[in-house]
């Protein structure tokens, strides 16, 4: 699509994701996949309204769920540095396992459920 005025330091197409506990899944992908807060915007509760983290160089916008925007799950595809060490710092950290670390044509790839219901297919391109 041509002529889109995007803001620097976004792309045109950004998951947002509504979440049962925010917190939690700020801090899970902070610790596997080093993501960086980017903004943390939160209700007079305290509960978090709209956040968005980098991971590389994407942005994941997230929400805590609320009567009005109840949860749901996401789906991603991300490339990491080692995907073994990923998928097992997910499994360390709640995930669920949907599919093992294995070779495939274009890398090293798995799947993992995090806690909030979101599936990481954590990949590692061949040298």
């Amino acid at each position: 699509m041509e002529g889109v005025n995007v803001p620097q330091g976004y792309q045109q197409v950004m998951p947002y994701l509504i979440l049962n506990d925010a917190n939690g899944f700020l801090k899970f992908v902070t610790e596997v996949f080093g993501a960086k807060e980017k903004m943390l915007m939160h209700r007079d509760d305290k509960t978090i309204m709209h956040g968005e983290v980098f991971i590389g160089d994407s942005v994941i916008m997230f929400a805590q769920a609320t009567s009005e925007y109840p949860a749901g799950p996401g789906a991603f595809f991300i490339y990491v540095p080692d995907a073994d060490k990923s998928f097992k710092d997910a499994l360390d950290r709640g995930g669920k396992e949907v599919q093992k670390v294995a070779d495939k044509d274009y890398g090293r790839s798995g799947g993992v459920t995090d806690p909030f219901g979101n599936t990481w297919w954590v990949t590692s391109v061949k040298q």
